[in-house]
């Protein structure tokens, strides 16, 4: 398995999001991203990241509080939000790296 550097090196844009289990509004975000990943297909990867599990990363990236949504593109922060952002909004954020 390609570790997180790697994926996040890609050309194409990186959605991740930094969740947990334990929280409420993450749960939310699984259909939210499928609508995502639905409407832009190979344009976009798209990766979930438990906080619990990867604290390191989550560390690395300052991720106060979950869910925090990302994007990178060839290892760069392009964009960041905390809270649950809807999928048209989403879609046309990812749409500006593509």
């Amino acid at each position: 398995m390609a570790n997180f550097q790697d994926i996040i090196a890609s050309e194409i844009p990186v959605l991740v999001d930094f969740s947990a289990e334990w929280c409420g509004p993450c749960k939310m975000m699984p259909p939210i991203l499928k609508d995502v990943k639905h409407a832009l297909g190979d344009k976009v990867k798209i990766i979930k990241i438990d906080i619990d599990k990867n604290p390191q990363a989550a560390s690395a990236y300052r991720v106060q509080s979950v869910p925090t949504l990302m994007i990178f593109q060839k290892g760069q922060t392009k964009w960041r939000q905390a809270g649950v952002v809807q999928a048209r909004e989403l879609q046309r954020t990812v749409e500006m790296f593509i």
